[in-house]
């Protein structure tokens, strides 16, 4: 039988279960180390959930056991959290969570829901990204360090363009590129922009990047994934933690600490706690993704 504890959280109650339960084993990580991470860097990590549909990707026997996917909010959700409807291909819609505040957030934790999943745009414009995002996915033997080479590539690109990118770890072994928009855009055009820019890097450098979505083609090399730009695809949200063996966090990073990862072969990798040290010392540096408004270029 699952152990209850009853909790107050900023006014809602919740039954929150087996708190105890390890799931990190090689870390000791327990249910209830990632409901405090979650709830210590709530007030960074909200506003950039605020009103986004989430795919859940739920681990209730730890990183160690299977894990599934929750597109569909739970019929077993709390009646304060809220939804919204996203229609698939064939017609049919699903109803998506959003987590909007502290109490949905623990609820989801509490789910053993360690990874946060969100769309690029917000509720109910669902298709009107509020950015681009270019996941840079190193196929072995690359690894994090190449990605930040080719990470620094993309930043030129924008800097030509008179255009401000932010950086964040994947958590995994990846880092990706976020380009704030905030002004009318749709899908189809942000996708057809990312492309385009994927394919260029990709004829100019050959030897580490590539834009064909075939993992034979990765080999050694980093693909620029511009196939997040689509409005039925999620991206680990900044500040979700990630199923690994250690409680890894997807996290912002400056560019001068990309510049040097490069420069000094240097993995970059935050733990929670590491990201909750750099939040209290910095703030949310990943923030202007929220507000910045910059105008999509016309691709050619």
């Amino acid at each position: 039988m699952a152990k209850k504890t009853a909790v107050d959280v900023d006014g809602r109650r919740l039954s929150l279960t087996n708190l105890d339960k390890v799931l990190y084993p090689k870390a000791g990580f327990t249910k209830a180390d990632v409901i405090h991470y979650y709830v210590q860097i709530a007030p960074c990590l909200l506003p950039h959930l605020q009103d986004r549909p989430i795919t859940m990707k739920r681990y209730p026997d730890g990183v160690d056991g299977s894990f599934f996917y929750e597109k569909e909010c739970p019929s077993h959700r709390p009646k304060w959290i809220e939804t919204t409807k996203i229609a698939k291909g064939s017609g049919d819609s699903i109803n998506y969570c959003m987590f909007n505040d502290l109490p949905a957030l623990v609820w989801a934790a509490n789910l053993a829901d360690l990874e946060l999943h969100t769309f690029l745009h917000r509720a109910p414009g669902d298709d009107l990204p509020t950015m681009m995002a270019f996941d840079l996915d190193p196929g072995p033997p690359a690894d994090i360090v190449l990605c930040c080479l080719v990470a620094l590539e993309l930043k030129k690109v924008f800097d030509r363009l008179d255009m401000q990118c932010f950086a964040k770890t994947s958590g995994s072994k990846g880092l990706q590129v976020y380009v704030p928009l905030n002004t009318p855009a749709t899908y189809d055009e942000t996708k057809t922009f990312a492309r385009a820019l994927a394919q260029g890097l990709e004829e100019q450098h050959p030897e580490m990047i590539v834009s064909n979505m075939k993992k034979s083609t990765r080999q050694g090399k980093v693909l620029i994934d511009w196939s997040q730009n689509d409005e039925h695809k999620t991206t680990i949200s900044v500040y979700s933690l990630r199923a690994r063996e250690q409680p890894t966090v997807s996290t912002p990073v400056f560019w001068e600490e990309v510049a040097q990862a490069a420069r000094n072969q240097q993995v970059l990798s935050f733990t929670s706690d590491e990201a909750i040290a750099r939040v209290e010392k910095h703030g949310d540096i990943f923030a202007p993704v929220l507000s910045l408004k910059q105008k999509l270029p016309a691709v050619g």
